[in-house]
């Protein structure tokens, strides 16, 4: 009786771990609300060099965004090549695109919209 005891509280422990697992709530990585742009590396590794652009022409970024970090932007600190900046009582946010580079320096690239 012991060992089915025990190997019946194992099969419940293993059974809550991986409901709890499955519960989670999965999270866009690239988060567009209200006049913010959040990126989230939810990747093991850091990403380097980290560009976002915005409608294929208001760029942004960072050198470095850590494993599980967090890169939260107003949307107007983006511009163009030529120094606009976007103006979102003017304009909708309708693409985004990240790229960066992985610790092993592996391409990372992420889309969000059309």
């Amino acid at each position: 009786m012991p060992a089915q005891s025990r190997l019946l509280r194992t099969a419940i422990a293993a059974l809550l771990l991986t409901s709890a697992a499955a519960c989670r709530e999965i999270r866009d990585p690239i988060v567009v609300k209200d006049a913010m742009l959040v990126l989230e590396n939810q990747s093991a590794g850091e990403w380097r060099n980290v560009r976002i652009t915005i409608n294929d022409h208001f760029s942004g970024g960072a050198p470095l965004l850590p494993a599980g970090g967090l890169l939260t932007a107003p949307l107007r600190d983006f511009q163009s090549g030529f120094g606009h900046r976007f103006d979102r009582s003017r304009m909708t946010v309708f693409k985004v695109r990240v790229t960066a580079t992985d610790a092993n320096g592996r391409a990372v690239t992420l889309s969000w919209g059309k």
